[in-house]
Order: structure tokens, then C-alpha cells, then sequence
């Protein structure tokens, strides 16, 4: 703050500006603002725990624009009602008991809009409802509530009630509690995935109490397992036609994998095998995959990402290991950026049929040695053109000759594939491994991933 003022200063006394002082206090207000927000992103990372990110965040956000109350309500998608996980304020307490249907009222209509609303006078504003109001005693003034949106979609808003010194709210107060609300959906995806694992770990630990252990555990391990993957398939509208499917040995296995959207144009996936089966197994793949996508973010690097995670998962020194390809696929450009740590080669199926193995740069899996280094390779997808992501199972599946299906085996199959949808690439996969193996049991998990960048 000092080098703004001594950047700003002599400016002002050489040009004899009556309003200097006005000038310079704009712009501290504005890098302090600037601050918060920073703060604010960090905070998001600190915990994932829920409730925690929400009371940090809102407690950071009143320093930029002082209010009375705030609260955050989520949108709870079967009832299609809102409900307060954090209220602050006098009156806290009271306001989380109760409950709102999408539509009523200026919560209730940002919810269902997606757009956000200032309201400097309730009760000449139609739109208002005053039934929290009521239900508290509390008396508005004024409002501004703002939408929490992940991939289009508002999972709650955001509301701040009576700003200080009986102003009104201004459109600065928008943008900024704006700002604000738009990393809080990522956050609490993350805290949903963090509660996730905590509610399967807490269920293993008391149904084994009471259930025959084996059968108990390698339950909740698959539950554990499969409430990791993504459940829909991107729609026919996107510019890439991406599908994943996992089928493993056993009731749990080690393989896993992953797909979601960065950006409008960014889509970050990954496949990877943990190096055991069972319980272990889905515990570790569970944590991987967590923290993938919590410490994933938009200026990051596939390779920067599997330091940063390999770092979390040595430090604990744990007895598994996981193989790992990941990548960020830019559907505008097709520029695809991939890493791996000791995994299986992937395949860049050409639009013409032309096979061609990627090989990247090796690292070494996933929690076997801290502070590893992995590194980037960058290629090109054109029109009609596919990558191709596997884990062993493929490869080395046999049959009851105990002959391999081999790499050569899958470069033949895939020089077959051109104008077939992913789905259609992975279901004829499986069943060429399948009439290949003859009736031979499956030995080991499967995972194959294929991305194609649509015409």
C-alpha cells in the first residue's frame, strides 16, 4: 500500500488536484477489495469442510462490503427448496430453520433465474417475501442476493440484508459480491466429495460391526468406488464426444477415472490403476480422486497438478502406488495437454485410421517417491480425431492359452475405429478383449477412457 501512495502522491502534489485525497482513497479501497477477493480464493483451499469455507468466506466478504446479516443458502434439488446452511447475524439461529421454495420471494427467484436482484425497498418491491422477516422479527431494509452457479447450473445464492450506514446497494455491490460468490460453487463440490468419503468411511467403520466383514466391506468399497466416477456422459451438443467405463475383476478394484469441464472451452480427464485391490484400493483411488479435482484449477498444468498431488499422498507414506495419465483437452483449439506417471501408452487415433502411440515423457506413479517431477506433452486433435486412454487390463488380459492381448492386438483394433462414437469404441473394445480371452476369467480391473473432438 505504501508504493501505490508513493507511486500516486507526487502526481497530485505537482498537479495540484483538489480531489487527491479522494483519488487516493478509491484506490485503496480498491487493492484492499482486490485483496479480499485474493483472500477469499485462498480460504477456499484451506478446509473442505463446508460449513467452515462458508462462515471464512462470508466473514472475508463483510470487510469489503459491511452489512448487517449475511447468508448462504443451497439448493436442495429433490424438494426444490432452499435452505440456510449459514446465516449470520442476530437472528442466525432462527433464519436456518427455515426453508424456501424455489420462486418465492428475491432468494427463491434468484435460485430459479440464475440472475441477481438488489432491492433497496422491500416493501414497495412486489417480489420480496416477508415471511423470513416475520418468522424473526428482523426488519430489512435493503437486499442484494447473487446466484452460486457450477456449469450452468444455480446450486444457491448468496444474500447480504441492511448495509451500513442506511446506503443503498449500488451495482459495485453486485459485481463484488459477485466475485465473491463465483469460486464458492467449486468449493463446495469439493466439500461434497470430502463429506462423501467421510460419510462411506464412517458407514464402513459401523456396518462391519454388525454385517459378516468381508461382504460388509467389499460393499461399501464398491460404493465408495463407483460414487467417485462421473454419472452422465457430456450431451451431443458439446464439441467433444468423451465416455469412460470401468469394469472391475472383482467386487472392488484399483483402476479409476475421471472427466469434468475447467472452462467453457477445458476439459480436464484422467485414468489411472492403483497398485492393489479391495478396500485399500478404493480408500486410495477415493483420495486420489479427490484431491485431483480439488487442487485442479485453470492456470494449472496437468504435469504442475500430479506434483502437487503426489506430494500430498507420499507424505503420508502410504504402502499403494497408482499409475496415471491426465490431461486438459481445449475444444476450440483441439490443443490437448497431457502427463503421466507410469502408466500404460496411450493412442492418438487419427480421423484417416493412422494409430499412433504417445510417448510422453515417464514420471513415476502417483505416491511412490515424494517431490517427483512430471512433466507436460502437448498434441493436437483435429476434426475426428481420438485419444485413447486404457489401464492394463486391456493389455494384458489372456486367454486360456495364457497369450496376452498385447498392444499390437489394441493398435489393429483401434486402426478400425474412425466414425465411431466413444461408446461405440469402448463397447466393441471390451468385447474384442472378451472373444480374444475365450471364457478365461478376467485376471485384472478395466478402464478405458475415449476422448474425440467432434466435427
Amino acid at each position: 500500500m505504501d508504493m501505490l501512495w508513493a507511486a500516486v502522491a507526487p502526481a497530485l502534489v505537482a498537479g495540484g488536484l483538489a480531489g487527491g485525497a479522494a483519488v487516493y482513497l478509491a484506490c485503496r479501497s480498491r487493492v484492499r477489495q482486490a485483496r479480499t477477493l485474493l483472500d477469499i480464493s485462498l480460504q477456499l483451499n484451506s478446509t473442505l469442510r463446508r460449513g467452515e469455507q462458508i462462515e471464512l468466506i462470508i466473514e472475508r466478504a463483510k470487510t469489503i462490503l459491511p452489512v448487517e446479516a449475511a447468508s448462504v443458502l443451497l439448493l436442495d434439488r429433490d424438494s426444490q427448496e432452499l435452505f440456510f446452511e449459514v446465516a449470520t447475524g442476530g437472528k442466525g439461529e432462527e433464519v436456518k430453520r427455515i426453508r424456501l421454495p424455489v420462486g418465492e420471494g428475491i432468494a427463491g427467484l434468484v435460485a430459479q433465474t440464475g440472475d441477481s436482484i438488489v432491492v433497496n425497498d422491500p416493501g414497495a418491491d412486489p417480489r420480496w417475501s416477508s415471511r423470513v422477516a416475520s418468522a424473526t422479527g428482523f426488519k430489512t431494509r435493503n437486499l442484494l442476493t447473487v446466484p452460486i452457479v457450477k456449469g450452468g447450473q444455480v446450486e444457491g445464492v448468496l444474500q447480504v440484508v441492511n448495509k451500513r450506514g442506511r446506503r443503498p446497494f449500488t451495482d459495485r455491490d453486485r459485481q463484488l459480491l459477485e466475485a465473491v460468490a463465483q469460486p464458492m460453487a467449486v468449493a463446495l463440490e469439493n466439500a461434497r466429495l470430502y463429506e462423501q468419503l467421510e460419510g462411506s468411511m464412517h458407514a464402513l467403520a459401523a456396518t462391519t460391526k454388525i454385517k459378516d466383514r468381508l461382504e460388509s466391506e467389499l460393499q461399501i468399497a464398491g460404493g465408495i468406488q463407483m460414487s467417485f466416477l462421473p454419472r452422465t456422459m457430456p450431451s451431443a451438443q458439446e464439441p467433444y464426444d468423451v465416455c469412460a467405463l470401468l469394469k472391475s475383476a472383482k467386487e472392488v478394484g484399483g483402476d479409476f477415472y475421471n472427466f469434468y469441464k475447467i472452462d467453457q472451452n477445458r476439459l480436464f480427464f484422467t485414468l489411472g490403476d492403483v497398485s492393489d485391490k479391495g478396500i485399500p484400493a478404493a480408500l486410495f483411488m477415493a483420495v486420489a480422486l479427490t484431491l485431483l479435482k480439488g487442487k485442479m484449477k485453470p492456470d494449472l498444468s496437468p504435469g504442475e497438478l500430479l506434483r502437487m498431488v503426489n506430494d500430498e499422498l507420499a507424505a503420508d507414506d502410504p504402502m499403494l502406488f497408482a499409475t496415471i495419465v491426465c490431461g486438459v483437452f481445449d475444444a476450440e483449439t483441439g490443443e490437448t495437454t497431457l502427463s503421466e506417471g507410469g502408466h500404460c501408452t496411450p493412442y492418438l487415433v487419427r480421423a484417416t485410421g493412422e494409430v499412433q502411440p504417445l510417448k510422453l515423457r515417464k514420471s513415476l506413479p502417483l505416491a511412490a517417491m515424494p517431490e517427483s517431477s512430471y512433466y507436460d506433452t502437448v498434441v493436437t486433435l483435429s476434426e475426428g480425431d481420438r485419444l485413447v486412454l486404457y489401464t492394463d487390463g486391456i493389455t494384458e488380459a489372456e486367454n486360456v492359452s495364457q497369450e496376452q492381448y498385447g498392444g499390437g492386438r489394441l493398435q489393429r483394433f483401434l486402426g478400425m475405429t474412425p466414425g465411431m462414437s466413444s461408446a461405440e469404441v469402448i463397447d466393441a473394445l471390451l468385447m474384442d478383449v472378451f472373444m480374444f480371452a475365450d471364457g478365461a476369467p478376467q485376471s485384472d480391473d478395466i478402464a478405458v477412457l475415449s476422448l474425440m473432438r467432434r466435427s
